[in-house]
């Protein structure tokens, strides 16, 4: 499917793990979501700070499909928007299959552009116990899935809240799987 919907939008200005929601969120050129600690043009994830502060923020905003809280919820996992840390939650969009540089047009003018599969980590736990595990899975060939979404940077900013459609453009083949980032 190559359209989708915003059904929720979360940020938080502190290094909080999760996010509180919003009616809307501003996404600002090169930068992020205004007025949430993980916002600037170089990496403000703590653990990556303190390697290289002066690394690009391939992580301005993260997204996670809706559908993997439906997916949690058969495991368990009572998860709702924003807890496990994102800022725009999808509906109608399979985020982890589409490939690096891939463009997400939101709402009348936010362009967002993947970088990366979001990895997991155990602070998930400290959520729910078993949540970092729930959130990862093997292929056929006993390959790491990660689902706990996908991370993007902003191309062009604008408003972003529920109810917006997003629209998903291609990069030019070949295309290039979502690593992690």
């Amino acid at each position: 499917m190559n359209k989708g919907i915003v059904k929720s939008v979360s940020k938080s200005r502190t290094h909080t793990f999760s996010k509180f929601n919003c009616d809307k969120i501003v996404l600002l050129t090169g930068l992020g979501v205004e007025g949430d600690a993980h916002m600037g043009k170089n990496v403000k994830h703590r653990s990556r700070v303190a390697k290289d502060p002066t690394q690009p923020n391939l992580r301005q905003v993260h997204l996670i499909h809706a559908e993997l809280f439906d997916e949690l919820k058969e495991k368990g996992f009572d998860v709702k928007a924003g807890e496990i840390g994102e800022n725009i939650t999808t509906e109608g969009i399979d985020l982890l299959s589409l490939p690096k540089d891939t463009l997400l047009n939101i709402g009348k003018t936010a362009k967002i552009k993947l970088t990366g599969l979001r990895n997991p980590c155990t602070q998930l736990d400290s959520i729910k116990k078993g949540l970092m595990k729930a959130v990862l899975d093997k292929d056929e060939n006993g390959n790491l899935i990660r689902k706990a979404g996908v991370m993007g940077v902003v191309l062009k900013g604008g408003e972003v809240k529920i109810g917006n459609k997003i629209t998903i453009e291609l990069p030019p083949k070949p295309h290039v799987k979502l690593e992690k980032v």
